[in-house]
Parts: C-alpha cells; sequence; structure tokens
C-alpha cells in the first residue's frame, strides 16, 4: 500500500471521527431533552418563565435565546470596526513591519487566553469602571458582558480578516497603484472584493465564539431569569443559565436545561451553515 492511499484512509478515518462524535452529541442531546419536549411542547421556545419551584415547574428559553442573542449582537457590533482596523493595520499599512510583527503577536496571544481570566478582568476592572462613570448601579448586564465578549472575539477576527487581506495579490494592488489609484481606492476596490468572503468568514466565526461563550458572561450578566430590556439590564445566556444551574438540577428542570443546550448547539449549526452559505455567494 503506498503513502497517497494510506493518507486517503487516515483523511476518511478522521472526517468519519468527527461525523461520529457530532452525531453522538446531538444523539444524547435529544436523549436528554425528551422529558423536556414531551412536558412542553413547542411552547418551550416562546415561554419566558423559568420556575423551578416543586410542583409549580415551569420553564422555557425564550428569555435564554433572547439574551444570548443580545450579547452576542452586541460583541459583535463593538468588534467589528476594531477588528477590520486592526487586521488592516497589520496585513496592509504596516505590512512587513516589525509594528505589525509585534500587534500580531499581541493578537495571537490574546487569543490564547482562557476566558476566565477575561471573566476575571471584566469583574474586577470593567464592572467597578462601569459603576464609577455612572451607566449601571451594580455594574452587571447586556452592555458588561457584551463589551468583555467583544474584546475576547475581536483577536478571532482580527487575525482571520488579517490572513485574507494578505492573500490578495501584490499584481492587483501594484496596478491599482501604477494606475493612480490611492491607498483608500486599492482597499475599497481590490483588496475588500478580493478578501471579502475571508473577512465574512471571520466575523461569522467570532459571532459563534460569542454565542457559546460561559464563564466570563456568567461573571458579568447578572444571571437573572428575565427578558432583558435595555443595555444595562440584567439578564442570562443559554450558556451562563446551564452553567449556574445544571450541577444542582434533576428532573424535568434538568432535561429543559439539556433542551437549552441542545438548542444553542442548533442555532450554532444554522449559524454556521448559513456562513458558508454566505462566503460561496461572496466568492
Amino acid at each position: 500500500m503506498n503513502s497517497d492511499k494510506i493518507l486517503k484512509y487516515v483523511l476518511f478515518f478522521a472526517s468519519f471521527l468527527i461525523l461520529l462524535i457530532s452525531g453522538g452529541m446531538l444523539y444524547s442531546l435529544i436523549q436528554g431533552s425528551m422529558l423536556s419536549m414531551h412536558h412542553f411542547g413547542w411552547k418551550f421556545l416562546i415561554s419566558s418563565e423559568w420556575n423551578p419551584t416543586k410542583g409549580q415547574e415551569h420553564y422555557g428559553a425564550l428569555l435564554f435565546i433572547a439574551g444570548t442573542l443580545f450579547t452576542s449582537i452586541l460583541a459583535l457590533i463593538i468588534a467589528l470596526p476594531m477588528a477590520f482596523s486592526t487586521s488592516l493595520f497589520i496585513g496592509e499599512y504596516f505590512r512587513n513591519t516589525r509594528m505589525a510583527s509585534i500587534v500580531s503577536t499581541l493578537v495571537d496571544l490574546l487569543a490564547g487566553i482562557p476566558s476566565i481570566i477575561y471573566g476575571l478582568w471584566g469583574f474586577y476592572i470593567l464592572r467597578p469602571f462601569i459603576v464609577s462613570i455612572g451607566l449601571s448601579a451594580q455594574g452587571y448586564g447586556i452592555f458588561t458582558a457584551g463589551l468583555i465578549l467583544a474584546i475576547m472575539i475581536i483577536p478571532y477576527a482580527t487575525s482571520l480578516s488579517n490572513t485574507s487581506i494578505m492573500m490578495v495579490p501584490n499584481e492587483l494592488k501594484e496596478a491599482a497603484y501604477s494606475l493612480g489609484a490611492t491607498r483608500l481606492e486599492v482597499i475599497w476596490n481590490v483588496i475588500l472584493p478580493n478578501a471579502r468572503s475571508g473577512i465574512a468568514a471571520s466575523y461569522i466565526l467570532a459571532f459563534g465564539r460569542a454565542l457559546g461563550e460561559t464563564l466570563a458572561v456568567t461573571m458579568l450578566i447578572g444571571n437573572a431569569n428575565i427578558i432583558p430590556t435595555g443595555l444595562f439590564s440584567t439578564g442570562n445566556t443559554m450558556a451562563s443559565v446551564i452553567a449556574n444551574q445544571f450541577g444542582e438540577a434533576s428532573g424535568l428542570q434538568l432535561s429543559s436545561l439539556i433542551e437549552i443546550g441542545l438548542l444553542l448547539f442548533v442555532i450554532t449549526t444554522l449559524i454556521n451553515a448559513a456562513g458558508k452559505f454566505i462566503i460561496k455567494k461572496m466568492a
């Protein structure tokens, strides 16, 4: 057996193993959610009540879906211009310079910091600062969680966007410069059209990263089982409620938490699928 066939079988096995693991995860989540599905049905998705009191148990996922989307979308809105600007700084304006190398190293370093460190930083630095300037009485809420999420996903979006920008052929940019184009015109008419699929992919992956974040959000969002009414309202996300209640849950509450995990799995899968579709259309 030659090396090409061995490599082919190894790659096939690795791909099959990924499918097997994903299928096993989905199956276990569905099995664990059956009690909640039978008890609440589709109303679980639109109910905003979460009452774990024995004899009065009622669970719904709407308030956690809302909290997850609010924090993740806010994080993406904050992170997008900063990530795009930094990627242009590294990949175009200061490309192959010592300054770009330093910034790129710092971006990679930030991407590798554990989420609990971001959570601690947000709890001891960011939250008191928000209280001190009068934005929130306690410092907890959607804005604080969204801001720390934005800081967390900027390195991911920056790194991937930078790679896409640097892959644009120099010949195209030099041709534009030779015709009298300015740096801004080259960015707008040459770099962005050629790198747009990669840039879009970076923001979609960053959004997916924000959706599933647990520890940092749990420390800052306030962990209130209500639908957020504003940027400085407290709330809960799908990941944070699982982290807070899973260890002590049982019966119907445990099944409801697993169903929330299933919903998060499905939402993330749909976002990734939509991202691939958008990338194909933009390529």
